[in-house]
């Protein structure tokens, strides 16, 4: 058995990014120990009452990262493992979204598991289903998402960071073009465009409701089994340049 100083003592040395062994090394405490206080939290009094931060811009960017590329998963003694998705070919998305996840989650551990053409950031606590209340079983676009009350205040106050998420998770900024004939010469015509694309319903609705907010002019297409929300115009476009930005 070990006091309460000597856990306080290892969690904060795993909660700096050290290794599970080398922790174990340094206070001859095993391995399966120290897993087990990570990942179920071994202060009650901190880590199983205090909440997560929600109040500040980076919860509704997480939140809209969870909503198009996230997912809970259930674990040991209630806790929940939080993974959002992040695709090789934008390494400033995954430390993006490790940023954010240290903002709502001050206390604890973010890892980074490798996968093939992408990397799962990860992170868990017993609160995650407190402030992901959309968590629940089978794929979203198959249920009901729908923000509660107290999130769609929290959108409302940062609605642009929101937007971000959802972007920078199933969304992209891409440049189209199209060739006219101008007094007799074919000229290419460049210009950018911003799209999200998702099967859920409810989760389009909630993207394009926070552009209606905003007054950024959308238009809807259909894509093979999903839709497609586009911003082409010209202001609009600046105006997600400005907030949002292609994902790095």
């Amino acid at each position: 058995m070990y006091d309460i100083e000597t856990r306080r003592h290892a969690l904060r040395l795993l909660t700096t990014g050290r290794s599970l062994n080398s922790v174990s090394r340094e206070t001859r405490i095993s391995r399966s120990a120290l897993r087990d206080w990570r990942d179920g939290g071994v202060l009650p009094n901190r880590r199983a009452t205090e909440p997560l931060c929600t109040d500040g811009p980076a919860y509704p960017y997480l939140l809209g990262l969870y909503l198009g590329d996230g997912c809970l998963s259930a674990a040991r003694r209630g806790v929940h493992v939080l993974r959002i998705t992040c695709g090789n070919a934008w390494p400033g998305l995954a430390d993006a979204c490790e940023k954010a996840i240290r903002q709502v989650r001050p206390h604890g551990s973010v890892y980074r598991n490798p996968q093939r053409g992408c990397v799962q950031v990860t992170a868990s606590s017993k609160r995650w289903p407190e402030v992901f209340p959309q968590h629940g079983p089978g794929k979203k676009h198959e249920r009901k998402i729908a923000l509660e009350p107290w999130q769609q205040d929290i959108v409302d106050a940062y609605p642009w960071e929101f937007v971000r998420g959802l972007v920078h998770s199933d969304g992209c900024r891409i440049t189209n073009w199209t060739e006219k004939t101008v007094g007799g010469v074919r000229k290419r015509y460049e210009y950018p465009r911003y799209f999200f694309t998702n099967t859920s319903t409810d989760i389009l609705g909630l993207y394009t409701a926070t552009l209606d907010a905003l007054g950024i002019p959308w238009t809807r297409a259909r894509h093979a089994r999903a839709y497609n929300i586009s911003v082409a115009r010209r202001e609009s476009v600046a105006l997600m340049d400005a907030h949002v930005g292609a994902k790095f």
